[in-house]
């Protein structure tokens, strides 16, 4: 493993490569789309640019998580405010419900019962494709950014196990966009076809229900983050087997983790020490454990190790030299 010391921090905008490009690719498809739709009066297209708006929010929010997140601990929130990046997700998972979706299937319900009549729709085919492609690359990025994290893992089980939002985030919007762009098309191709501007509505409502499924899917990884989870079993595992190598150490009870932060990482360990260790001894073990702990892992913030079953054999031992 690198030491933290010697790894050299990203600049802010590498970290935040994925949401930046889904940033200004959201804004500027926006715009697009909600010019289209004033044009060609497609429900389906006006739903795609209130999605797009949406993100574009959306980015910005989890950007501003970000930032909160990183102001260092003090007497309130001892361990920081990491967490609060996971806040801010919860509430970008409820805003694609509750705005991105609820809208598109109203829209689309208004243009069932009054539909609008059909206008040229070549504006439409433009803005989509335009928009395919941008939103294609901000795609692509997502997924190589992702995909350097997964670690051999399956995509969803690593995303199951992602501690950042942020990047699961922009790959489920990015995914649901593109197949909202692919919807959309088929209803304003299918409307002007069979000669049905009920069918955009049609569409419209679809896209609803797929960024409803999308928030759903949000909220609930949201969720647990929020509540706390534990750090990658890979990590548990490395940790435990090096304080068991410990000569001090005769076993180690359990080890437990919870991420304060997605690149933080608390954790209490219980293990049994040497009945001849005197307390003084003890301490100097935990404090080596401890250095090698974090600099084979940086992300360990803090790190707790409580002697059991055998301390009263250490507090023997001191007294027996008082």
């Amino acid at each position: 493993m690198t030491d933290a010391a010697t790894t050299p921090s990203p600049s802010p905008i590498r970290a935040n490569i994925v949401l930046f490009a889904a940033l200004f690719a959201n804004l500027g498809i926006a715009v697009a789309k909600f010019v289209a739709a004033g044009i060609s009066g497609s429900s389906s297209m006006l739903t795609e640019g209130v999605h797009s708006l949406v993100d574009s929010g959306n980015q910005v929010l989890l950007l501003y998580g970000q930032h909160r997140a990183k102001r260092p601990a003090d007497a309130v929130h001892p361990f920081g405010y990491g967490r609060e990046l996971y806040f801010w997700a919860f509430v970008v998972a409820i805003l694609i419900f509750a705005v991105g979706a609820g809208v598109s299937v109203y829209e689309g319900w208004m243009h069932l019962r009054d539909p609008e009549p059909l206008r040229d729709p070549t504006i439409n085919y433009v803005v989509l494709a335009v928009a395919a492609l941008l939103e294609g690359g901000s795609w692509i990025i997502a997924v190589r950014e992702f995909d350097t994290k997964r670690h051999g893992a399956s995509w969803w089980r690593a995303i199951r196990r992602s501690k950042d939002p942020a990047g699961f985030i922009v790959l489920f919007e990015d995914s649901a966009a593109l197949l909202g762009l692919a919807v959309a098309a088929l209803g304003v191709f299918a409307s002007h076809a069979l000669g049905d501007p009920r069918i955009d509505g049609l569409a419209s409502i679809l896209i609803g229900l797929i960024l409803g499924v999308v928030a759903l899917l949000l909220a609930r990884e949201a969720k647990g983050l929020l509540i706390g989870e534990s750090a990658d079993p890979v990590l548990i595992a490395d940790i435990r087997d090096r304080i068991a190598a410990r000569p001090e150490i005769t076993s180690v009870n359990h080890v437990r983790t919870i991420h304060t932060a997605p690149d933080a990482v608390f954790v209490a360990v219980s293990a049994d020490f040497e009945d001849t260790l005197t307390l003084g001894q003890a301490e100097t073990v935990i404090e080596a454990i401890e250095a090698e702990l974090k600099t084979a892992h940086a992300q360990l913030t803090s790190i707790y190790i409580r002697p059991e079953k055998r301390a009263d054999a250490v507090l023997q031992s001191i007294d027996a030299t008082d």
